[in-house]
């Protein structure tokens, strides 16, 4: 078996990250920040532990304006839906994912003007036209750091540069991306940070979190649920101080001191290692599809401007067949279809039939590259 479907999952999970969600039911299986008895104050320091570690990875000074959370889409709820009200503008992009088309949606309907920016064929933004939209008074601008369909990486300091300029906050969607390529939130200038943990920081599935820039006053943001906290309990009010405000009920524990296992991983192997090795497969994808006749890939060409994420099309082939082929004649795992972002195969002209994509990680070799390339030859030629 061949996994190529990283950009849904990463798999297989490294042994320290399996070793750590053990560890916490065997040894720390307290509820932190509940009691005062060692179980308890355990399972909060591992807590706390991945709280830096994530502060760390993403150039973050203050550990507490990280805010887990069960998923990057509930990351993007919290900010959509805590930050904006009727009568205020947003500006997206035409390369976004459902997690943030869909709320934006339910948000257009009660009030909030959405403001969609088209991107080029390949996904490419063109930040003079991002501005082009700002012209008008804007709250906020979300940006998808990178597409899951295609790997087009946009230029979000640049943007966020600009959108700060005209007044407007931005919200980066870093699913894509984070742990795959470099994130200094200070130095990008972004207000929030929306991470998954279980693709490229190898944490399990169930965790992410919501990070807060240093220019962003939490009393901005209402919090998506409230409840527990362990803190304030003589309060029946939310408690206003991060993370607490963000963290109602009983945290993942054990998710947690995984995800905290998978950014150690990660910052211990190197941000640049990890991209340098994903680079290099994405370069004998990009020119082994390109040699296959009737396949076409979508995308950058370049791979500066893109992640290992690559999706294709064959002549008319349908898409759910071939990744059928692949996986039982060939034991290549891949994902066909819309991937949760029809806006993007709109953008691309893939709709509504959408792509097959493959997704190398840390752990594909170019041995297994080149045994894909081999099954897709033999699937999509005559």
């Amino acid at each position: 078996m061949i996994y190529l479907d990283n950009a849904a999952t990463s798999w297989p999970k490294p042994p320290e990250v399996v070793q750590a969600m053990a560890g916490f039911l065997e040894r720390a299986g307290g509820n932190p920040g509940r009691a005062g008895h060692r179980l308890s104050i355990e399972a909060a320091r591992i807590v706390y532990d991945a709280r830096e570690k994530v502060a760390e990875l993403f150039g973050v000074p203050d550990p507490m304006r990280v805010a887990f959370a069960a998923n990057v889409t509930q990351a993007i709820n919290t900010v959509l839906c805590g930050l904006l009200r009727p009568g205020d503008r947003v500006v997206t992009t035409g390369i976004e994912h459902n997690a943030v088309m869909r709320p934006l949606r339910k948000l257009e309907r009660e009030g909030i003007q959405v403001v969609v920016v088209p991107c080029a064929p390949d996904g490419r933004l063109d930040p003079s036209a991002a501005e082009r939209a700002l012209a008008e008074k804007t709250r906020l601008v979300v940006l998808n750091h990178a597409s899951n369909v295609t790997g087009t990486i946009t230029p979000i300091g640049e943007v966020a540069r600009i959108a700060h300029r005209h007044g407007a906050l931005v919200l980066v969607d870093a699913a894509q991306t984070a742990g795959l390529l470099p994130i200094d939130m200070s130095a990008l200038e972004l207000d929030f940070l929306a991470f998954t943990g279980h693709k490229g920081l190898y944490g399990p599935p169930g965790t992410g979190g919501l990070v807060l820039g240093e220019r962003v006053d939490p009393a901005w943001l209402a919090p998506l649920i409230r409840g527990g906290t362990g803190s304030h309990s003589e309060y029946e009010e939310q408690p206003d101080f991060l993370p607490d405000k963000y963290e109602s009920g009983t945290p993942n524990g054990p998710g947690i001191a995984g995800l905290g296992a998978g950014v150690g991983f990660v910052l211990s192997r190197g941000i640049e290692a990890i991209r340098a090795h994903e680079s290099s497969l994405t370069a004998l994808l990009l020119d082994g599809l390109a040699a296959i006749p009737g396949v076409t890939v979508h995308g950058p060409t370049e791979l500066a401007r893109r992640t290992a994420v690559v999706s294709f099309t064959a002549g008319g082939r349908s898409v759910s067949e071939i990744g059928l082929r692949l996986d039982d004649e060939y034991g290549i795992l891949c994902r066909v279809g819309l991937h949760c972002a029809p806006l993007m195969h709109r953008t691309l002209g893939t709709y509504p039939e959408g792509t097959v994509r493959v997704a190398p990680g840390v752990f594909t070799s170019q041995a297994d590259i080149r045994a894909a390339l081999v099954a897709v030859r033999k699937v999509v030629s005559p």
